[in-house]
């Protein structure tokens, strides 16, 4: 089944919803090919497993439709590793306005951050954006722009043209990042947001190493007309 029909098939699931929970966005990443962190969701009022099959120390999110942005709702609890601090965590993340429930995932491993975005642009249409992640894209603004779809070579000269690139390739002795991994993230993300489907498609931070990439947090914004592809 191609990219478009999947997307479909999942926006159809959620048409009730204004926001798509992050479990459910990234289990469909998941589907496409995109690594995401393992995680378990707990829904509200729901008991907390004594038992996970996820390893320590977790970090725990507020999963809510009101928490656009998790860390400014301070929706968001790091280095939890014990069930006591678990239910603490979960405890103080359930106050947050609109709370569903928690995601618990595994700690990635340190890495490179960089984000991969998508958005309809009202003069040149579907566009995919590669640039620095976490705080970097906010602060530097070291972005580059492609009309999507994309192929991996086009991927690949978004990552150059950018300053960041430097550090994919290996710099100062540092060695070199999965390319591969991250141009296949690239074009997925081209394929969706070309779709016609979404309006917004926001993977930051994905965090690169020496062989792979994994998308830490992911958002989706379906576009008004998704009920009739």
């Amino acid at each position: 089944m191609e990219t478009r029909e999947l997307l479909a098939t999942f926006l159809k699931a959620h048409t009730k919803r204004t926001s798509l929970p992050e479990q459910e966005v990234k289990g469909f990443l998941r589907e496409l090919g995109i690594a995401v962190p393992r995680g378990v969701f707990i829904p509200a009022h729901a008991p907390c497993p004594s038992a996970l099959p996820l390893s320590w120390p977790l970090v725990v999110k507020v999963v809510s439709p009101l928490a656009t942005s998790k860390t400014e709702a301070e929706g968001i609890r790091f280095g939890i590793d014990s069930h006591e601090g678990l239910e603490l965590a979960r405890a103080d993340l359930m106050r947050i306005e609109g709370a569903e429930g928690v995601l618990l995932e595994e700690t990635a491993p340190p890495g490179v951050e960089v984000i991969v975005g998508g958005i309809v642009d009202p003069q040149f249409g579907p566009v995919v954006m590669f640039g620095l992640g976490g705080l970097f894209v906010e602060l530097f603004r070291d972005v580059a722009f492609a009309l999507a779809p994309i192929t991996r070579d086009d991927a690949y000269r978004l990552i150059d043209r950018t300053r960041g690139g430097v550090l994919i390739h290996g710099f100062r002795g540092k060695p070199s990042l999965d390319r591969e991994a991250l141009a296949k993230t690239m074009v997925i993300v081209g394929e969706l947001i070309s779709s016609g489907l979404l309006e917004e498609i926001d993977l930051n931070p994905v965090v690169l190493y020496p062989r792979g990439a994994v998308a830490l947090d992911a958002k989706v914004k379906p576009s008004p007309l998704k009920a009739c592809p």
